[in-house]
């Protein structure tokens, strides 16, 4: 998969296992829209973060704003508000993020605010 391409048919799940965590965090987040650039934020309230580590927990949207995704070659951003993501990746698809976000009222999924990815899942559910 290249960056930039990151593209899959409405509903997506993207699962995040974060490397060099003790113990391995899996985590993710679901969008009934379709992965795509954008200038803006794009998607709609079905549109969550979950976490499995250690039971499944997940995070609905709040109503507090729209930002559910938003990405190019370079970033994916999924949930956001005060200049905070509740989930990213950087175009290389190895580096991302997590923090608490209005859109989502999460926690930080990962044990650290920064990690690297072990491996990345991305389904197209039809």
């Amino acid at each position: 998969m290249s960056p930039g391409r990151l593209l899959a048919s409405p509903p997506t799940c993207v699962t995040h296992q974060a490397a060099r965590e003790q113990p391995v965090q899996a985590f993710g987040a679901f969008s009934a829209s379709t992965i795509r650039c954008s200038n803006s934020f794009y998607g709609t309230g079905e549109t969550f973060l979950f976490s499995f580590s250690p039971v499944l927990k997940v995070f609905r949207w709040t109503g507090r704003n729209n930002f559910f995704m938003k990405g190019d070659v370079d970033l994916l951003m999924i949930g956001g508000g005060s200049g905070r993501f509740g989930l990213w990746l950087d175009g290389d698809l190895h580096h991302g993020g997590s923090h608490p976000c209005e859109t989502f009222d999460n926690e930080t999924l990962s044990p650290r605010e920064e990690f690297c990815v072990q491996d990345l899942e991305l389904w197209g559910l039809a």
